[in-house]
């Protein structure tokens, strides 16, 4: 630790800690432009700049670190004659119009840092030159007018996600932020993450959907979970007299630090589907809107006319712990039904959990070390188009040198960026990983004892799965040649033997496990065994909790042979268009609840809107479908969730 003084006031902070992180800590306000917390400091916009003893120049406090016995100035005459010419400069670059700006009257912080230096005009008239507006994108716009060149968006862009779109061209005051070659940004190579969104200090960056709804300052703020796939990223939901606003990325939320995909950000804002308001109950060939009372009682009768192993009940892996337990022990423990389980019916979860229980003890380790490791070998796994954070948080480790080998018996994405792709023939995956453990072996590097002939064993390989032996010993290397490799796969690509085969490269390398689960909820709804394949053996009956999830084709058509349909869902489908009894249900932004995420975190959702009178908590509708069938259900989940072997640690 180390010793500064600013402002007259002494501080201690580690050492390596920057001026301005001091001053920060101190709650000492330096103004900055280009600096964002969760950004390398870049030095651009210089309206940092402090006095500090022995210097003989103003410094910019992003940059320069601070030193013991340091004594440093944040307000003179000089430092405000300085910052207001920075300011000066910016404004004359380009057109600043604020009152026609989203961002003006609190959000905008170029605006915030004139006014905090007195500035009520333009001492620099701009050279009225319009700027291109670049509108190409389906989800945000590109205002080259309000730019100030900070380069947020593209160190983000690089920083935090890895996808290197954004750029700049020209020089001096022709220099223009631009994605790829100076292309449109609606024809790039953006991953739509919104990042740079969320870090542009003014109003360059807007969303399409939020702009000039309301400044930051006049919404309200609820921290909750996304529940678009197994990561759990924490989010900032912005409302607004009962309305979605925007969704942000949570800076503080443990698991994602603050950066989101667009399934997080985007989706839900651009939802147009149509939401159910009352309870429909099939009535002369027709769905007609009922009372809550008249739906329960048709569906309790419809229940009781068969009751038993002639229902098959569905629930969507988006629900809660809370939803999901209660939907298990009304089918499975009190109807007794024989086919209780997932929309995502356990297709990446089961073979999870059947190692788990084989093992007796979880095999997995948490998503932190990702952050960690410098080998990566993604099997199956496509983290460009799904669980696309978790592929953020490779992509963007290439600068430090990181190795990525994929494998994939398909297009891989993330393939085109590794330095090892692998993609064997169809039903080769065992061929292919003794192979790679009898690369190890021959290298000389295996931890683990190896039976066999490597030689021998390369080539056989080879010659089953169609890789070259050279790219079979490459990916090996790799692998080996670190020092903390980790092993990241997709359950639904790996069959009985490749697991066994994974989990002995995982030894045999010294490599730590983790996997993608698929929905919100999966690895919850497999704790709670609700993780078995959906399959008709002579049911009528059918039972989905859908909540706010779109039904797959997939399960449209199974179901389609059923003679009984009741549905719980948030929005309009084809699945409630064929239902004969409809309950009306909140979406995730309309309830409480918790999540078990992909390495084990169990993570609280906390509603951000209020529903409407006539629609219900999935727990409600559960808990009075039981009354009517003459039950109750009592919500023990945290003691459900323990009692099966679970693949990753899931704490009390």
């Amino acid at each position: 630790m180390i010793t500064l003084t600013i402002d007259g006031q002494p501080i201690e902070v580690p050492e390596g800690t920057t001026v301005l992180n001091a001053a920060r800590k101190a709650g000492i306000h330096i103004p900055t432009l280009c600096d964002h917390p969760h950004l390398k400091p870049y030095g651009g916009c210089r309206l940092c700049m402090v006095e500090i003893e022995g210097f003989r120049t103003l410094q910019a406090s992003c940059t320069i670190p601070a030193t013991n016995n340091m004594v440093v100035r944040t307000t003179s005459e000089q430092i405000r004659k300085a910052r207001k010419f920075v300011l000066t400069l910016i404004f004359s670059e380009r057109n600043h119009f604020c009152p026609y700006c989203q961002v003006s009257g609190s959000d905008c912080e170029l605006q915030n840092a004139a006014y905090g230096e007195g500035m009520t005009h333009w001492p620099l008239q701009p050279n009225w030159q319009p700027y291109p507006v670049d509108a190409s994108h389906p989800y945000f716009i590109l205002e080259h007018n309000r730019c100030i060149l900070c380069r947020r968006c593209i160190r983000a862009c690089s920083e935090l996600v890895g996808a290197n779109t954004l750029g700049v061209e020209e020089r001096g005051a022709k220099t223009f932020v631009i994605a790829d070659l100076n292309v449109p940004l609606g024809e790039s190579s953006c991953v739509s993450c919104g990042m740079c969104i969320q870090v542009c200090p003014t109003g360059a960056l807007i969303d399409r959907r939020s702009a000039y709804r309301g400044q930051n300052t006049t919404v309200d703020h609820n921290l909750t979970l996304c529940v678009g796939c197994s990561v759990g990223c924490g989010v900032d939901i912005l409302t607004r007299d009962q309305q979605l606003i925007r969704i942000d990325g949570n800076w503080d939320a443990p698991v994602n630090q603050g950066v989101t995909c667009k399934v997080g950000r985007f989706y839900p804002a651009f939802d147009e589907r149509e939401r159910l308001k009352t309870p429909l109950l099939r009535k002369n060939g027709s769905l007609q809107p009922v009372s809550w009372e008249e739906a329960l009682a048709a569906a309790a009768d419809k229940v009781k006319s068969d009751a038993g192993s002639g229902i098959v009940a569905l629930a969507s892996t988006r629900l809660p712990l809370e939803s999901l337990h209660l939907f298990r022990q009304l089918f499975s423990d009190r109807l007794h039904s024989d086919m209780v389980t997932s929309t995502e019916e356990g297709s990446r979860t089961a073979i999870l959990s059947k190692w788990a229980e084989k093992l007796g003890k979880p095999f997995e380790s948490k998503l932190d070390r990702v952050h960690e490791a410098d080998a990566f070998f993604v099997m199956g796994a496509d983290l460009i188009n799904e669980h696309e954070v978790f592929g953020f948080f490779i992509r963007r480790r290439f600068p430090e040198g990181i190795k990525l080998i994929v494998v994939d018996e398909d297009q891989n994405a993330l393939g085109e960026l590794a330095h090892c792709a692998l993609t064997p023939q169809k039903k080769s995956q065992a061929a292919l990983l003794k192979g790679l453990i009898a690369a190890v072996a021959k290298l000389g590097q295996n931890q683990v004892p190896f039976n066999g002939q490597p030689d021998e064993e390369v080539l056989k390989a080879s010659n089953v799965s169609g890789v070259a032996s050279d790219l079979l010993l490459e990916a090996a290397f790799q692998l080996t040649n670190s020092e903390k490799p980790i092993i990241i796969y997709d359950p639904a690509a790996i069959n009985d033997e490749g697991m066994d085969l994974l989990i002995t490269l995982s030894h045999t390398v010294a490599a730590e496990m983790i996997s993608i689960k698929g929905g919100a909820n999966a690895l919850g709804a497999a704790q709670l065994a609700l993780d078995k394949p959906f399959k008709l053996n002579g049911h009528s009956i059918a039972y989905v909790a859908l909540g706010d999830e779109e039904p797959k084709e997939r399960l449209v058509q199974q179901l389609e042979k059923c003679s009984t349909l009741i549905v719980q869902a948030s929005y309009h489908s084809r699945l409630t268009a064929m239902a004969d009894v409809v309950f009306p249900v909140v979406n995730w932004l309309e309830q409480d609840g918790h999540y078990i995420n992909l390495d084990g975190r169990l993570q609280t959702a906390v509603k951000a809107l209020q529903p409407a009178e006539t629609v219900w908590t999935n727990e409600a509708v559960l808990s009075a479908l039981a009354e009517k069938l003459g039950t109750s259900l009592e919500n023990d989940w945290e003691n459900a969730i323990s009692k099966r072997p679970s693949p990753v640690s899931i704490p009390a």
